[in-house]
């Protein structure tokens, strides 16, 4: 159904190619993961397989052969970037419509796809600005569902969903493709293990390396995996090994203390926090279903959104929101809606120059960063052309300052590879260590236990559960 030769690709002000010379074949039916470390092209080449390179966005390539199924559905890591609608009922009609299918069958089709990926509302016509990024991510494979199509294309598509609801659209995913193909990028392999049948191997060049059946990949190809840093089963265990142990955590001065917090949207509440107070040293740890309200929260502490209530730094009550912005750092859950810059150097220095900093400390600052983050080889990229574990990095690295005693997070680590992701986590960890406090929305257990010292459960808008983890041993990454 899909044959690439010699497929050769780079985007416009890049210094090199992204692809020289790929070749690959996938036959109708067949489950293939590609596999690699972020930022090797995998999310380019899942576009070109669908046809969005080069039809709908106009990259330079070339192939020898290139065939394409004319029918693909294509779930996109960013669900944003996907809709056509400011509805939900009318974001899946709008597929319906483009099949034909008569206005009096849309209600009981549009329900039933969205009882197939869980998306529970209290009503369809909801505007989609209105949900949670992993309600979103529910929402987009809907619509793909909904089309019906010969071959689905699926980029990362349950990297904002809980463990609950990752499960369960894989397993709605396995029931309605068992007779399809399905060609997938995602770094939460553990849940397709069984389901994915070939594995095409890419480096970090975007070179294939290996192609082949999946348990062949994995033990024949166990060693080049780790070292790329790619996830593959049992990564955390490999982690975990003892290597050196996390600072002993003691409650120190509290930094924000929040008193009878609302967060509303519109004119309907979010979220409601009683009493609660961030310390110095800390890092919480905050989990809840997708649309639970954790996001809205964090949105709360900053004043993004409409909220009422009493908030006080430092022992003194905010009257002027500056103090949140001088003394806060906020990394959004879509990186791009916080870059403001068009190259990637430009965007580190962004927030250096706003402190007034000299061009030398700026430019010495700037590629401490790039090679910390490991964006050195795209730093003349616009933000835009990074791959999305790259533009989480950029929009980590952009946003936090000395000045900043409070470090906002909204899942900062999906579409990283294993390499990053720990890199990441232990350069977090360093910042905690200096005296400054991390609030973390994630899904992921294993970080909550391994790096947390609190855990906030947050559940229908309600801060549920503020529980005190007992310090782990910290693993060792790469930053």
């Amino acid at each position: 159904m899909i044959h690439i030769e010699q497929l050769r690709l780079k985007f416009p002000g890049a210094e090199k190619r992204l692809f020289t010379d790929v070749s690959l074949s996938i036959k109708k039916g067949e489950k293939v993961l590609l596999l690699g470390p972020s930022g090797c092209g995998k999310s380019t080449l899942l576009q070109v397989m669908a046809g969005i390179i080069p039809r709908s966005v106009d990259v330079p390539m070339k192939a020898k052969a290139l065939h394409i199924p004319k029918q693909v559905g294509y779930v996109f890591q960013d669900p944003d970037a996907q809709f056509c609608m400011p509805y939900v009922d009318e974001e899946i009609a709008f597929v319906l419509e483009n099949l034909g299918v008569p206005r009096a069958e849309m209600k009981e089709k549009i329900d039933r796809v969205l009882q197939r990926v869980r998306l529970r509302l209290p009503h369809v016509h909801v505007p989609i600005q209105t949900l949670s990024g992993g309600m979103k991510q529910r929402l987009a494979l809907a619509s793909v569902l909904a089309l019906d199509p010969d071959v689905l294309c699926l980029d990362e598509p349950t990297a904002l969903l809980d463990e609950e609801g990752t499960k369960a659209v894989w397993e709605t995913l396995k029931e309605v493709a068992s007779d399809r193909t399905v060609v997938i990028v995602e770094h939460k392999i553990d849940h397709i293990l069984d389901f994915v049948e070939r594995i095409i191997l890419f480096n970090e060049c975007g070179e294939i390396i290996a192609d082949g059946p999946t348990d062949h990949i994995f033990s024949m190809y166990r060693s080049f995996i780790a070292e790329q840093g790619i996830w593959y089963p049992e990564v955390w265990e490999t982690y975990e090994k003892p290597k050196t142990a996390q600072q002993p955590y003691h409650p120190s001065e509290v930094l924000l203390h929040v008193q009878s917090l609302r967060g509303f949207r519109q004119k309907e509440e979010k979220i409601a926090v009683a009493d609660v107070v961030i310390r110095a040293g800390e890092w919480i740890a905050m989990t809840g279903e997708n649309g639970a309200g954790k996001s809205t929260l964090l949105q709360s502490f900053m004043k993004l959104i409409r909220t009422e209530g009493d908030m006080y730094w430092q022992g003194e009550l905010v009257k002027n929101d500056e103090v949140l912005y001088d003394n806060i750092a906020f990394v959004f859950q879509n990186p791009e809606f916080q870059f403001v810059t068009n190259r990637v150097d430009e965007e580190l220095a962004y927030c250096l120059r706003l402190e007034q900093r000299s061009e030398y400390e700026i430019e010495e600052e700037v590629e401490r960063l790039l090679r910390r983050f490991h964006l050195s080889a795209q730093r003349h990229l616009h933000p835009y052309q990074l791959s999305m574990g790259q533009k989480r990095r950029l929009s980590v690295a952009a946003s936090v300052t000395e000045r900043h005693r409070i470090l906002l997070l909204d899942e900062p680590t999906f579409g990283q590879d294993a390499k990053n992701t720990f890199a990441l986590l232990e350069w977090l960890e360093a910042y905690r260590q200096q005296g400054k406090a991390i609030v973390m929305v994630t899904h992921d257990e294993r970080i909550v236990s391994q790096f947390a010292t609190r855990r906030w459960i947050i559940e229908n808008g309600k801060l549920v559960a503020d529980e005190t983890i007992v310090p782990r041993t910290l693993v060792r990454g790469g930053i």
